[in-house]
């Protein structure tokens, strides 16, 4: 039976989240405005000036139920969670397999080569979608630097190869993102190419803000199977980085992140009045857009999708967790090679 457990984002300025039973308070100046089975819920993610007792958190670390704090515009501060889970001889395979050349590079490999294929279906999409001729073939050229970068990534030569490939292919993506958005609001939501730490337009903030919810659910998939998530092997291991969290999350970030942002741009659920400037030239999204896109992500997860390795329809919310798995499997040398999610 599968079983896809929701995330309470909690976004209101001085909300206050306490245990009553086996159920999740939620106040806002001492009145009661939700009260949600805690069994019902997967994690907690509190942004900005939220407040959570005690007793709450011990619940939550004891029962596996990780608690994300995020500051107010959604970028990560913290994460807490229980006692280590899952069997200590997958980890030692999970830091073999990073130390182990011709191991670390196959898996690198792999992982870019779905965020690229899925890439590339997002443009392909699109070129179908578009009205004008020379904004199709701008979309196809994007398209082709994709696939060739797919074929070079058959015979890599290190991680160092796959980053500089996994690099060419984003700048053509992210060169062309704007053409995927309708033309009447092109022009009040800007975007000039991939930029963050601030973001400084709104497409970018409306991205990065979308890249952290599914950070998290990728990093809980990977906790959940027992996997390191700071031990990557695309991204470079560094102090308080979860790097293998952000490798899992490269085969999700166009069809799923990407998309939907894209969606929601095109029929006009995310306008320039959900945006807010910040000094120094930052664009963040507001609380109100910021509910927007977390009520559109949670129905987005709660969609069903066919895994090429399955005979069923999944929820995609669930998909961080097959690959987490499937992942895990070849690090224990059950399978043979570690297959991407590509997105039909």
């Amino acid at each position: 039976m599968k079983q896809l457990l929701n995330t309470l984002y909690v976004m209101t300025q001085g909300a206050f989240l306490s245990l009553d039973h086996e159920t999740v308070r939620v106040e806002v100046g001492g009145e009661l405005k939700m009260q949600v089975p805690l069994h019902h819920l997967g994690a907690v993610v509190a942004m900005g000036n939220v407040l959570i007792s005690p007793f709450l958190l011990g619940k939550c670390a004891e029962e596996g139920r990780a608690v994300v704090i995020l500051d107010r515009n959604g970028r990560y501060k913290c994460r807490m969670i229980g006692k280590t889970a899952g069997n200590v001889l997958l980890r030692q395979a999970q830091y073999k397999a990073v130390q182990d050349g011709a191991v670390a590079t196959a898996l690198a490999a792999a992982i870019t080569a779905g965020k690229v294929k899925n890439a590339r279906n997002v443009l392909m999409r699109s070129a179908r979608e578009v009205e004008s001729a020379d904004e199709e073939a701008l979309l196809r050229k994007a398209a082709d630097i994709q696939a060739d970068a797919l074929l070079k990534l058959k015979e890599p030569r290190d991680t160092d190869h796959i980053r500089g490939l996994e690099g060419e292919a984003a700048a053509a993506y992210f060169g062309v993102f704007p053409l995927m958005m309708k033309p009447s609001e092109r022009a009040g939501l800007p975007m000039n190419g991939r930029n963050r730490r601030p973001p400084l337009d709104p497409v970018n903030a409306l991205l990065s803000f979308l890249y952290t919810l599914l950070l998290n659910d990728c990093i809980s998939a990977l906790e959940g199977v027992g996997l390191d998530p700071q031990m990557g092997f695309l991204h470079v291991p560094r102090p308080g980085r979860p790097s293998l969290g952000l490798d899992l999350m490269e085969e999700f970030r166009a069809f799923l992140a990407d998309r939907l942002a894209i969606t929601l741009i095109n029929r006009r659920q995310v306008t320039i009045d959900h945006f807010e400037p910040r000094p120094g030239g930052a664009v963040y999204l507001s609380e109100k857009g910021r509910k927007e896109v977390v009520s559109a992500w949670q129905k987005r997860k709660q969609e069903d999708q066919d895994h090429p390795l399955l005979a069923e329809k999944s929820p995609i919310g669930l998909l961080p967790h097959l690959q987490s798995r499937l992942l895990a499997r070849h690090l224990r040398g059950d399978l043979e090679t570690y297959l991407p999610y590509i997105h039909p």
